[in-house]
C-alpha cells in the first residue's frame, strides 16, 4: 500500500498538469480548476495517509526503522553506477510533504480567485501543477539523481511562472534572469556530486552514503569531504537565494503573486536548505564548511534585510524578506541546528505564504498597485487581509511571545551563540550579524503593514471606491495565518520543559550529524536570549509605528540626500557590479565572437568560403563545356595520349 501511496503523490500532480497542459485550452474554467486542485488536494490527503502509516511503522519498528520506500524501476546500470527510480519517506521529506502540499495546496486555492480573469487561466494551473510534481519528486527522492530530476525541474518550472506574462519583456527577462542564475549554482552543485559519486563507488543512495562518510568509509580526507560540502553549498546558495547568488529572487516578483507565494514559501527557495539538512551527515564533517555556510547565511540575513528597509514595491519587501529569512535557515545548518533550519523552514512557509498572498489580495484590490506609498488605510476595505497580515508580521518579527516564528527565530540564534561558546568564535559575528538581521526584520515588516493598512488612504480615489476582498482569497489567509500562530506548538524551547515534538521526530535523521556538535541546555541563558530576542523585535515594532503609523496622509520624508539612503535604494549596487564585472565583458566578448568568429571565420571562409570555392572551380571546369566540337575532340586526343603514357 506504501508503494502506491508514494508513486500517487508524486504522479497526481503531474498528472494535473499533463490534462490541463494538452486539453486545457479547450477545457470550461471550472473544470481546469477542479483538476488543477482537486490532484494537489489528492496529493495532500494522500501525503497525510503515508506519513499516518510512516507513524504507525515507527511505533512497530522503531524510529531508527521506520521508513517507506518505493522502488518503481532500475534506471541506470553502468559498471559500477547503479541508479534506482525510487522514493522514500523518513521523518524529514513527511514534514517537507506536508508543507509543500498543504501550503501549496492554499496557494492553488487563493489563485482561482486571483487569475480567474487571465486569458493563459489553464496555462498558468499546468504550470503550477508542474511545478508541484517538480517539488515532491525533490523532496520524495531516494538518491541524488532523482532529487537532481526534482531540482531542474523547480528550476525549469520557475522560468516559466516568473515569465509568464511574456508579452511583457520585463517579466520574461526576470525568467530568464532567474533560470541562468541557477545554472551557476547548479554547476557547483553536479561537480559536488561527481566527485562524491567517485568516493561512493558509483552508489548515490541517501542511506547508504551514510556509511561512506562513516568511520570505515572511503571518505575520510577533510579537505575533500570540504570541497564537496562547498560545492553543494554553490548549489544551495543558487536555489535558496543566499549571497551572492541570491540576484534572481526579487526580480521573482515578476510573476502572478500566488507564483511568489509558491516560490518564497513552499517550494522552490526551501530545496537548498532540505537538501543540505539531508546530507546533514555530510555537511557536519567538515568544520570549515559550516562556518562558511553559517557566516554566509548570517551575512545574507542582515544584507537582504537592510534593502527592504527603504523597498516601497509590497512585493519586493517582501521578496527581501525571504532572502533574509532563508538566511537564518542556512545560519541554522551551518552552525548544526538542522532540527531548527527544517523548523524555521516549516514556521516560513506558513506565515510568508500569507504575507504573499495579503500581498496579493491587496494588488488585486487597488487594481494592481503595488507602492505602498499608495496605500493606506486598507484596514476599512480589507479586513480580513489586515488582520491575517498582522498576525503573520508578528510571527516573522517574533514580537509575540510563542508564536511560531519567535520560538523558530529563537532556537537558531540559541544555537548560534552557544556555538560561539565552545571554542569556535566566528559564530559570534553570525550571532551579531543574525541578532541585527531580526532587529531590521520587526522594522520594516511593521513599516510595510503600516503604510498599508493603517493611516490615511494616500491612492486614487477611484481605486477606494471599488476596493473589496474576495471570499475565495480570504480563506486561505485564516487558515496560513492560524498555522502562523499554532506552529511553534511543535518546538517549543526547552525552558518551557515542553517536549520538542519537532526534534524529537527529526532525531533518526540527524542522529549522525549531531554526534559532531554539543549542544547547550543552559536554561538561564535560553531566558535572556529569548529575552534579547523579544526586545529586538519590539524595538523594531514600536520605531516602525512611530514613523508610520500617523493619522494623516504625509509619509516622514526620505533621507533621498543621505549616503546610506542611496546605497540602500540602489540594492548595494550588487547588480551593477555584476554587470560591470560579468555582463558587459561577456557581452563584449559575444560581440568579438560574432563579428570575428562567427561572421569572419564560421560565415565568412568555411560557409561562403566553401561556396565560393565551388563556384570558381566551377567556372574553371565550365571551359571543358563550352558547345565547341574542336574543344572537346581536343580534350579526347589529350586524355588518350595521357592513358596510352600509362599503358606503354
Amino acid at each position: 500500500m506504501s508503494t502506491e501511496i508514494l508513486a500517487l503523490i508524486v504522479l497526481l500532480p503531474l498528472l494535473g498538469a499533463l490534462v490541463n497542459g494538452i486539453l486545457g485550452a479547450r477545457l470550461p474554467k471550472g473544470l481546469v480548476t477542479l483538476v488543477a486542485c482537486g490532484s494537489v488536494l489528492g496529493a495532500f490527503l494522500l501525503s497525510l495517509g503515508a506519513v499516518s502509516e510512516l507513524y504507525s511503522l515507527r511505533e512497530r519498528v522503531g524510529a531508527d526503522e521506520a521508513m517507506l520506500v518505493t522502488n518503481l524501476w532500475s534506471w541506470i546500470e553502468a559498471g559500477p553506477l547503479t541508479v534506482s527510480a525510487s522514493f522514500m519517506l523518513d521523518p524529514l521529506s513527511a514534514v517537507m510533504l506536508l508543507i509543500v502540499t498543504g501550503v501549496g495546496f492554499l496557494i492553488h486555492v487563493f489563485s482561482v480567485g486571483y487569475m480567474h480573469s487571465d486569458k493563459a487561466y489553464w496555462r498558468y494551473f499546468a504550470y503550477l501543477n508542474l511545478f508541484m510534481f517538480s517539488m515532491l519528486l525533490l523532496i520524495l527522492g531516494k538518491n541524488i539523481l532523482v532529487l537532481f530530476v526534482g531540482w531542474e525541474g523547480v528550476g525549469l518550472c520557475s522560468y516559466l511562472l516568473i515569465g509568464f506574462w511574456y508579452d511583457d519583456m520585463e517579466k520574461a527577462q526576470a525568467g530568464q534572469k532567474a533560470f541562468v542564475t541557477n545554472r551557476v549554482g547548479d554547476f557547483s552543485f553536479l561537480l559536488g556530486v561527481f566527485i562524491l559519486l567517485f568516493f561512493s563507488g558509483g552508489d548515490l543512495d541517501f542511506v547508504r552514503l551514510r556509511d561512506v562518510v562513516g568511520p570505515a568509509g572511503a571518505l575520510q580526507d577533510p579537505l575533500t569531504i570540504t570541497i564537496i560540502c562547498l560545492l553543494l553549498f554553490g548549489g544551495a546558495a543558487g536555489k535558496s537565494a543566499q549571497f551572492p547568488l541570491y540576484v534572481w529572487l526579487p526580480d521573482a516578483m515578476a510573476g502572478p503573486t500566488p507564483v511568489s507565494a509558491l516560490i518564497h514559501a513552499a517550494t522552490m527557495v526551501t530545496a537548498g536548505v532540505y537538501m543540505m539538512c539531508r546530507l546533514s551527515f555530510l555537511f557536519a564533517a567538515s568544520t570549515t564548511a559550516m562556518t562558511v555556510i553559517a557566516l554566509v547565511g548570517a551575512g545574507t540575513a542582515l544584507f537582504a534585510a537592510t534593502i527592504a528597509l527603504v523597498q516601497n514595491d509590497i512585493k519586493k519587501v517582501l521578496a527581501y524578506s525571504t532572502v533574509s529569512q532563508l538566511g537564518f535557515m542556512v545560519l541554522a545548518v551551518g552552525v548544526g541546528g538542522f532540527t531548527g533550519a527544517i523548523f524555521h523552514l516549516m514556521t516560513h512557509a506558513f506565515f510568508k505564504a500569507c504575507l504573499f498572498l495579503g500581498s496579493g489580495s491587496v494588488i488585486h484590490a487597488m487594481h494592481h498597485e503595488q507602492d505602498i506609498r499608495q496605500m493606506g488605510a486598507l484596514r476599512k476595505k480589507l479586513p480580513v487581509t489586515a488582520g491575517t497580515f498582522f498576525v503573520s508580521c508578528l510571527a516573522i518579527a517574533g514580537a509575540f511571545p510563542f508564536i511560531s516564528g519567535f520560538v523558530s527565530k529563537d532556537e537558531i540564534l540559541f544555537t548560534a551563540f552557544t556555538a560561539s561558546h565552545q571554542g569556535n568564535s566566528p559564530m559570534l559575528v553570525a550571532y551579531g550579524l543574525a541578532a541585527a538581521a531580526a532587529l531590521c526584520t520587526a522594522f520594516y515588516m511593521f513599516r510595510l503593514y503600516y503604510l498599508t493598512f493603517e493611516g490615511e488612504y494616500r491612492g486614487d480615489h477611484h481605486t477606494w471606491e471599488h476596493a473589496h476582498e474576495e471570499k475565495v482569497m480570504t480563506i486561505p489567509l485564516v487558515v496560513l495565518a492560524a498555522l502562523a500562530v499554532v506552529g511553534g506548538l511543535v518546538g517549543l524551547p526547552e525552558v518551557t520543559h515542553a517536549p520538542h515534538l519537532l526534534h524529537e521526530w527529526l532525531h533518526p535523521v540527524f542522529a549522525t550529524a549531531m554526534t559532531h556538535f554539543t549542544y547547550s541546555e543552559a536554561h538561564e541563558l535560553e531566558w535572556i536570549l529569548m529575552g534579547v530576542a523579544l526586545t529586538l523585535a519590539l524595538v523594531g515594532v514600536f520605531a516602525a509605528r512611530a514613523m508610520y503609523k500617523r493619522p494623516t496622509a504625509d509619509l516622514p520624508e526620505a533621507p533621498t540626500d543621505a549616503a546610506w539612503y542611496r546605497l540602500l535604494m540602489d540594492k548595494w549596487r550588487i547588480d551593477e557590479l555584476y554587470a560591470a564585472v560579468v555582463l558587459n565583458p561577456l557581452r563584449r566578448l559575444a560581440g568579438v565572437l560574432h563579428t570575428q568568429a562567427d561572421v569572419k571565420l564560421i560565415d565568412g571562409l568555411f560557409v561562403r568560403g566553401t561556396a565560393r570555392l565551388v563556384g570558381r572551380v566551377g567556372d574553371g571546369l565550365r571551359v571543358l563545356q563550352n558547345g565547341d566540337v574542336q574543344t572537346y575532340v581536343t580534350a579526347i586526343v589529350v586524355g588518350l595520349a595521357v592513358l596510352l603514357l600509362f599503358v606503354v
